[in-house]
């Protein structure tokens, strides 16, 4: 007999699934080592596969408990019909551990009115079937219920008619608020940890302090610029809409193999050397390490200045965390056993065949574990005071694993708005396995993706599952890296770069001297050549400026579009399409009127012409459902980086020179549907 709310049916004691199988919950990490992560504001698709013998129908309900313990229910939608895959989307805007479960049962009520339906039409059985249906509603006081009882039990009525009284709008919705159902059964409950938005969301600029406000002296020799001089630049940073300031390693430089310019091993008295070679003397002479300032940026007070100048524009402080030291850091002496010894009896220092960097020793994780855990977590927490919430890692795939889960979790106990993103230019299983472990975001493969197919591949696996513990910061270069895409492509190719990192995925950067085209790179390398990373690069962005040799109005554009459309802060939401044209990338990414806050659907289609020297003609063919549209759907598009507009459909002519403009950044104007 059906009930009007169903209970769990007791399964077999030594049975491992419940009476309707609930399997393959989502989103989860591989082995659910770890729990699965979101952020505030994102749209999270919570999947599940239910089924059960026979031909009932089944409802599926997502149970959710928010982190201060209040419970909601959402109702599931079967998204793959034969697959019995079964999905709610939710949003979520409160940060914190989140519980989930998923409540399946048999939906008797849409059992019988599918069978209704049929047999009403062939004429089969129906004072059965009505009478069937008649009992169902039994004991049911609601006044649109008792009403379509006596409707489906009136002989002197129509077989269409008395059936008509089951689809009735207001019975409807009563059924779906209390099913009629029976034999239900529960998944196990998860977690869904909950992070704010910056873990996720976000503009990231790069720059050196040293350069900025750096001048040089008549003899060539230079004067460091300062936390006082670099905060004149923050401004320029926010008014592109930028919102976190990336800096490299701001401590003492080690003085012992100091590398000189272009990574040469002989450096001048006045080469600043490079700053992740930390460690060195401090203005008294005395030695410093991670937890000191460069003696040239300023002081303790000087950086507090800056970081309160950043917060004022809006912007966050990143700074890099890179565990390795110069031979002259403290460590080296007080703490020798944290280093690999060679069977000569020097300190090994980091290689990665072919590169030598003789300037710095990496660290051994094994020796004395407990006292360097301690150590790192005492200079994190110093820099958490001095108010920065953002850690760049720098090689984090070279430290063990388990170390990272350990540290992470630490500083989210007392910190959890403190965010970690991995320099993880690695292999898959390392790169993935650092963000389950509680990395928040990663550097991924994205600089050297740059053929129509590899962006489709990639882009797509971004969204795929591993969305639910993988978020990608799609930096379009950095110091180390300049691929030959940029070498050689010219300003088409820093647009094109630029706008796919800005819009396909929710956290983008550059490294500063992006928006400059420098695209010169040393022989034999994919590093800018005068790397900055050896000595002081002054960078003139005012005549940039006033002679239009800049990209910055560029990236001002892109962050005003992210600012605007909130389907672009989204993750899963990307999808690919099709075009006749093995150079031209199509992707969308849209979200439903409900999820935008201002209750109206956000829907933007990406054209890229990857090919930065030719001009390309073709059809883009769209599948528009992935738009919210009917497929026939005729509509207006409006191109928000040149300001045309034009009437698409499904299949679209478009031409992309891309010495002009090789990209459409399109939104879909929903008001001027067909």
């Amino acid at each position: 007999m059906a009930t009007a709310a169903s209970t769990p049916s007791p399964a077999h004691p030594r049975a491992r699934i419940g009476r309707i199988p609930i399997r393959d919950l989502a989103p989860a990490q591989p082995e659910e080592r770890w729990p699965a992560k979101a952020f505030r504001g994102e749209v999270v698709p919570f999947e599940a596969t239910a089924f059960r013998e026979g031909h009932g129908e089944l409802g599926v309900d997502l149970v959710l408990v928010d982190p201060e313990g209040r419970q909601q229910t959402h109702r599931m939608r079967s998204v793959a019909p034969g697959t019995d895959r079964w999905r709610a989307d939710v949003r979520l805007d409160a940060e914190g551990t989140w519980l989930w479960r998923v409540k399946a049962w048999t939906d008797d009520w849409a059992t019988w009115l599918h069978n209704a339906e049929i047999k009403v039409a062939a004429g089969q059985d129906l004072e059965l079937v009505f009478a069937m249906g008649a009992e169902l509603l039994a004991g049911r006081t609601a006044k649109a219920c008792v009403e379509a009882r006596a409707t489906l039990l009136n002989t002197s009525l129509a077989p269409e008619e008395r059936l008509a009284a089951a689809r009735e709008p207001r019975l409807t919705r009563l059924i779906r608020t209390r099913p009629i159902a029976w034999l239900s059964s529960v998944s196990e409950q998860k977690p869904l940890r909950v992070e704010r938005d910056r873990a996720a969301v976000g503009s990231w600029y790069e720059f050196f302090p040293r350069s900025e406000g750096a001048t040089r002296r008549d003899d060539g020799s230079w004067t460091s610029g300062t936390f006082r001089t670099a905060s004149a630049r923050l401004a320029a940073v926010a008014a592109m809409g930028f919102d976190v300031v990336y800096l490299p390693p701001i401590h003492p430089i080690g003085v012992a193999h100091r590398k000189g310019p272009n990574n040469s091993t002989t450096a001048g008295p006045n080469d600043p050397g490079s700053p992740w070679a930390i460690g060195g003397p401090l203005a008294d002479g005395t030695p410093g390490g991670h937890d000191a300032i460069h003696p040239d940026l300023g002081t303790a007070k000087d950086f507090a200045a800056f970081v309160a100048e950043a917060d004022r524009l809006g912007l966050e402080i990143a700074l890099d965390l890179a565990l390795q030291c110069s031979p002259d850091h403290p460590w080296v002496t007080e703490h020798p056993d944290w280093f690999t010894t060679r069977p000569d009896g020097s300190i090994a220092y980091a290689e990665n065949p072919p590169k030598k960097y003789q300037d710095i020793y990496p660290i051994n994780f094994d020796n004395d574990p407990e006292g360097i855990r301690e150590e790192v977590l005492r200079i994190v927490e110093l820099w958490i005071s001095r108010g920065v919430k953002i850690f760049r890692v720098d090689n984090p795939h070279t430290k063990p694993l388990d170390f990272w889960e350990w540290l992470l979790a630490e500083v989210a106990r007392e910190h959890p708005e403190v965010v970690f993103l991995a320099e993880a230019f690695t292999r898959p299983a390392m790169l993935h396995s650092l963000a389950g472990a509680g990395f928040h975001q990663s550097y991924t493969y994205f600089t050297w993706r740059n053929t129509k197919t590899e962006l489709e591949e990639f882009l797509a696996g971004l969204a795929g599952r591993s969305a639910d513990y993988l978020r990608p910061n799609l930096f379009v270069n950095t110091p180390d890296i300049l691929t030959e895409y940029l070498q050689f492509g010219g300003p088409a190719a820093y647009r094109v770069r630029a706008a796919i990192a800005a819009t396909g995925a929710p956290t983008w950067g550059v490294y500063a001297g992006y928006e400059l085209f420098e695209d010169v790179a040393r022989p034999g390398s994919e590093e800018n050549i005068d790397n900055e990373k050896y000595e002081y690069k002054a960078r003139d962005w005012v005549r940039a400026a006033a002679t239009g040799r800049t990209l910055a109005p560029y990236l001002t554009r892109l962050n005003e579009i992210r600012a605007a459309h909130p389907a672009l802060r989204q993750l899963r939401n990307l999808r690919t399409h099709w075009s006749d044209d093995d150079a031209v990338l199509v992707y969308t990414k849209h979200l439903a009127a409900e999820f935008t806050g201002d209750r109206k659907p956000d829907g933007l289609i990406v054209v890229a012409n990857v090919d930065p020297h030719s001009v390309r003609e073709t059809t883009v063919h769209l599948d528009l459902r992935q738009l919210g549209l009917a497929p026939d759907a005729q509509f207006e598009v409006r191109d928000l980086i040149s300001g045309e507009r034009w009437a698409w459909g499904a299949d679209n002519y478009v031409r992309l020179d891309a010495f002009r403009e090789p990209v459409h950044i399109l939104a879909v104007d929903y008001s001027k549907v067909r």
